[in-house]
This record gives structure tokens, C-alpha cells and sequence, in this order.
């Protein structure tokens, strides 16, 4: 049966209009974007298909234009679509940074860590810098790494914070394999910035770990 041919209140763009995005499954989101489906399945069973071969959402759209324009169903409009999507996503953020948003709040500072850093393939370690009221003064990715590693310089992290003024920082580093368990090595480096953040009366607020699923909050683990 075609998606058009469902009762009204099963339809992912009716249901998105009348309950929101957040109702909607990955692959009710995904099948938004495809339209519809191939070789006599709807979108949302495409979907299915792509997401199980890839695992999850983030594993398919972690694929490279000219690796997801060849996915069954998606071809090149889709593919820049769902780009698009992408970017819109992280420029909104952005825009919040740009006006100077409040972000001591672990879940909204979890959430822009994890748009930020989810899509690596590759460990990444970022901070965010911020004024004595908590609000944004930059964002930089400052190091990067292999698949299960990254190398973290504390003196850099000290240098940037003084370069922008900064009266507290949070920083946070994405786990590529998905699971985001705070390492032994994520406890240690935690601890070595905070000491060497406070030598000039800067404070580490948060460290987040990224992974599949919420991000975790070392502040909230008592672990800051």
C-alpha cells in the first residue's frame, strides 16, 4: 500500500504537522526526505532498510555525498537535501552562539556538543569558551585523532582561554564507536585541565562525552 493510501494519522508528514517531528520515528523522519520508496516499497519501509544497514541514523548519514548518493532510494537531490538539512541544523546553532545564547546548562550544552562532534569518524576534542555569565564567546574543535584516541595538550586549552578572554569553559570529545562511557584516560584529562585551568582562575563547567544516545555529563557524574 502507498504511503497516500494510509489513514491520515499514520502518515509522517500529516502526523509531523499535527504532533511534531519528535513523534516521528527515524525512519518516518528519513522517509519525509526520500518521498518515495523503490522496487514496490514505500519510504518508510526503504528507510527500514537503509537504517538497518547502516545501523543507525547516524551511521547512514556519516556516509560522504558520493557514498549516500549511491544508497538505494537516494540518488543526488536527496542526497543534497538531506545535506541541507544538516547544515540548517548546525547553522541554527550556531546563530545561538553568534547571539551570545546561555549555555551552562548541561542539556543544552550536551545537545550542541553532540551536533557538533556525532558525525566524526574519528575522535575529536572541542571547547567552548565562555564569559563570566556562561555565554558563548567561540567554539574550536582543538584536537583530533584516530578512531579510538585523541591527544589532548592542557597548555593549548589554557593558551585559547586566555586568547578569548574566557572565564569558564566547556569542552567535549565525540566517541566514534558509539558508546559513551567516559574512559579512565577522559577521567584523567578531566582532572589535568581543571588543574591547569584554574592556575589562571578559569573554570571547567563540563566535560561531555559523545557517543550514540544522550551525551554523557562528566559534571553530572560528580567527575568535574
Amino acid at each position: 500500500m502507498h504511503i497516500k493510501d494510509w489513514p491520515k494519522g499514520e502518515r509522517p508528514r500529516e502526523k509531523l504537522m499535527a504532533e511534531g517531528a519528535k513523534c516521528l520515528s527515524d525512519a518516518e523522519l528519513l522517509a519525509i526526505f526520500l518521498g518515495s520508496g523503490v522496487h514496490g516499497k514505500d519510504a518508510v519501509s526503504t528507510s527500514r532498510d537503509l537504517l538497518a544497514e547502516h545501523e543507525t541514523l547516524r551511521g547512514l548519514l556519516a556516509l560522504n555525498p558520493r557514498q549516500l548518493c549511491g544508497q538505494t532510494g537516494i540518488g543526488l537531490a536527496r542526497t543534497a537535501m538531506l545535506l541541507a538539512a544538516l547544515e540548517l541544523g548546525e547553522r541554527c546553532l550556531a546563530a545561538d552562539l553568534k547571539r551570545g545564547a546561555l549555555l551552562s546548562d548541561p542539556h543544552s550544552a550536551g545537545r550542541y556538543f553532540a551536533q557538533r562532534l556525532r558525525g566524526h569518524g574519528h575522535e575529536v576534542f572541542a571547547v567552548m569558551f565562555l564569559d563570566t555569565r556562561h555565554r558563548s564567546l567561540g567554539f574550536e574543535e582543538l584536537f583530533r585523532g584516530t578512531l579510538d584516541c585523541t591527544e589532548v595538550h592542557p597548555r593549548e586549552v589554557v593558551r585559547r582561554a586566555l586568547s578569548y578572554n574566557a572565564a569558564a569553559v566547556i569542552v567535549g570529545h565525540n566517541h566514534p564507536s558509539g558508546c559513551a562511557e567516559p574512559s579512565s584516560a577522559d577521567r584523567a584529562i578531566t582532572a589535568k585541565l581543571k588543574e591547569a585551568l584554574a592556575l589562571v582562575d578559569v573554570r571547567l563547567l563540563d566535560h561531555f562525552v559523545v557517543g550514540d544516545g544522550q551525551p554523557v555529563s562528566m559534571a553530572m557524574l560528580g567527575w568535574v
